[in-house]
């Protein structure tokens, strides 16, 4: 029974509306063991016949049968099984990929069975040894000759154990020495049981087979077998076909990329660019974060809540009431707590103590014949951090704490600690009872420093000293803020939203800052300016997106006749997509590595030279900037890739492997 059957098959190329018959009615039935020539002259109709029988061309009438299956050449997955599990190429032009040695051009082959790494590295090895290149297994096609070419692409088209072999004028390009060879390979293949169909204009090279079948104008002029057909007793190696895995397509693009490593860098150089500045602003966000936040912890104890007068009575978010307060600042009076309402704030659950205080917006410090003008002194509370104080101890009756800097200011740099425990005039202006303005004064003891830093100066008293101050000068004494402090510091949030829903006849008086709002307050408009900054960094990964596609373009246009060949030796159009995509990807976590690179070098030049001047780390690239910056490598490169992949994959086999 006839392992291949060809019946009634027709095709017709169009230029325009006019039709150009190719084949007319050719009817062909082969054996297993046959090795049989196609003879004619060129323009015969030879190639297009290949092309229908390897399940390449599928526009034509007629039916083709393999193994007494119908093979419906409309359904292109199995054509894609029928090439992969049946069909073995051999070309007259070789079509060996250049950029991959000897042993990987036959294991491309290979990466499509059910063997195992190791079974297939084997196989490729003994085939090549088979047909003569077992001393040059390290070499790439462009090493060889045009004969040990052949021999590769012979070996390929056997690797998978197909039962067909189609040799399309595969001694056309060489001389009488390889030709003789090649036909010696080509008949023991055949007497190995399997169908050897050979394309070819040379009557020596079809005597050679076991039957000729003469073509001319499209139709049989003859057919004649010159021996039997050989035994099919010979037992095949069990390989089974099976769809190419993932892996195997990342592993062929990373050959090509390593193939053109250098050309690539470019590419890789100007994303991980973009990278960099993304990841290296995204740094600085979270350093600055950091900065701010372990400035205000080291003045401000995390358990407090810091609460003042909701002058409106209506409530407000946060937010809200901090632009109020600002607002509030022109008429103190508006900002006055009554006794009652500090001791309403005690009753609340979780609070440990309550604190009334005053914030003053402004004072003037002086010693011997200098003053010294500052904003916001206050008194002390459980508010302060416990290392607020630098030098000394905290404030009692009658004495102060300054701040570093006011003391250098009052007598010099060298001699400021000898400030301590001298008496400074402190001269506060405030309102009083009817809400006009009087100026309080007092001479209290320094009892230390703080260093207020980047934060600002820090001046305070305690609570006793500050309401005698202000008595004496007959101003107002009511608390203008109060300090709560909280026993467990996971309940701060909460303890400052019950506080802010608290109502007095109807109306929401209490507004409360936590350090927490204060840090979200200022690391929003710090991850604004980061988000920014990176965004405009982010405009060079468009450019090296715009970069990866046109050289994806550029690969598809390269490898024209690769695309041909893998899907003439069954890859499917997913898998010609995967290939440039997974190339594509690997040039972007190429990138990615490259900005992690410089990112972190920069972190370190960047960390040791500001160190020295604000003693933090101010650029703090986390692992969350990481796996953002190597997710959106992957993903550009994917984006970048889809096109130019979706091209390679919709190219016409035929069309691929004729090009140059």
């Amino acid at each position: 029974m006839a392992f291949l059957e060809l019946h009634n098959i027709h095709k017709s190329y169009f230029l325009g509306k006019e039709e150009f018959p190719v084949l007319n009615g050719i009817d062909l039935d082969f054996e297993l063991g046959e090795f049989v020539s196609i003879l004619g002259e060129s323009g015969g109709g030879k190639s297009t016949l290949m092309n229908i029988i390897g399940g390449l061309d599928r526009n034509f009438d007629g039916e083709v049968r393999a193994d007494g299956q119908l093979l419906d050449h409309k359904k292109e997955k199995q054509l894609d099984d029928y090439r992969r599990g049946t069909i073995g190429y051999i070309y007259q032009s070789y079509n060996l990929i250049s950029h991959l040695n000897i042993v990987d051009n036959v294991l491309v082959s290979l990466n499509m069975t059910n063997l195992n790494n190791r079974q297939k590295k084997e196989r490729a090895t003994d085939l090549l040894k088979q047909v003569g290149l077992g001393d040059q297994l390290k070499k790439h096609p462009n090493q060889l000759s045009g004969g040990q070419k052949q021999r590769v692409a012979i070996a390929r088209a056997l690797a998978s154990n197909p039962r067909v072999i189609i040799a399309d004028e595969p001694t056309g390009a060489l001389d009488s020495k390889n030709t003789t060879e090649v036909l010696e390979i080509l008949e023991n293949i055949a007497a190995e049981g399997k169908l050897v169909i050979t394309v070819t204009h040379s009557q020596d090279v079809a005597n050679y087979g076991t039957r000729i079948v003469r073509l001319a104008d499209g139709k049989i002029e003859d057919d004649t077998r010159l021996k039997p057909a050989f035994a099919t007793t010979v037992e095949q190696p069990d390989i089974k076909p099976k769809v190419l895995s993932a892996g195997a397509s990342y592993k062929n693009a990373f050959q090509h990329l390593s193939y053109n490593f250098w050309r690539n860098s470019l590419i890789m150089l100007g994303t991980a660019i973009g990278l960099f500045a993304v990841l290296l602003f995204s740094g600085i966000g979270n350093g600055v974060n950091a900065f701010i936040q372990d400035q205000i912890n080291s003045m401000i104890n995390p358990n407090s809540v810091t609460v003042m007068k909701n002058s409106t009575g209506k409530k407000m978010s946060n937010t809200a009431f901090q632009q109020q307060l600002a607002q509030s600042s022109s008429d103190p009076s508006k900002l006055f707590f009554t006794p009652q309402q500090v001791q309403r704030l005690e009753k609340v659950k979780g609070v440990d103590q309550v604190e009334p205080g005053y914030q003053l917006s402004s004072y003037t410090l002086s010693y011997k014949d200098k003053n010294q003008n500052s904003a916001n002194i206050q008194t002390w509370t459980k508010a302060f951090a416990s290392d607020t104080v630098k030098t000394g101890h905290a404030p009692k009756n009658d004495q102060i704490l300054i701040d570093k800097s006011q003391a250098i200011a009052l007598t010099s740099q060298k001699t400021y600690k000898q400030l301590l425990g001298k008496k400074v005039k402190v001269t506060i202006p405030w309102i009083d009872k009817n809400n006009h303005p009087v100026q309080a004064s007092a001479e209290l003891t320094v009892v230390g420093f703080a260093n207020g830093g980047q934060a600002g100066a820090i001046a305070a008293t305690n609570y006793s000293t500050m309401n005698h101050l202000l008595s004496a000068a007959k101003a107002d004494t009511r608390a203008n803020f109060i300090s709560v402090n909280v026993k467990d510091a996971n309940k701060v949030k909460s303890v400052a939203t019950h506080i802010r829903g608290l109502k007095d006849n109807g109306k929401y008086n209490y507004g409360a800052i936590t350090v927490g709002d204060i840090l979200d307050t200022v690391n929003q408009y710090v991850s604004i300016a980061s988000i920014v900054l990176a965004a405009i960094a982010g405009i060079s990964l468009i450019v090296s997106a715009l970069m990866i596609i046109v050289t994806m373009y550029m690969s598809v246009s390269e490898r024209t006749k690769e695309i041909g060949i893998l899907r003439a030796l069954g890859e499917r159009k997913k898998d010609i997509r995967r290939l440039f995509t997974a190339e594509s990807v690997l040039i972007g976590l190429f990138s990615a590595a490259l900005s992690l690179i410089l990112a972190y070098a920069a972190m370190l030049g960047l960390n040791h030279v500001l160190y020295g001047i604000v003693k933090f780390n101010m650029v703090q690239i986390t692992p969350g900037n990481v796996i953002f910056t190597v997710v959106a490598a992957i993903v550009i490169s994917f984006i970048a890739a889809l096109l130019p992949a979706r091209k390679a994959s919709r190219l016409n086999p035929i069309d691929a492997l004729s090009a140059d």
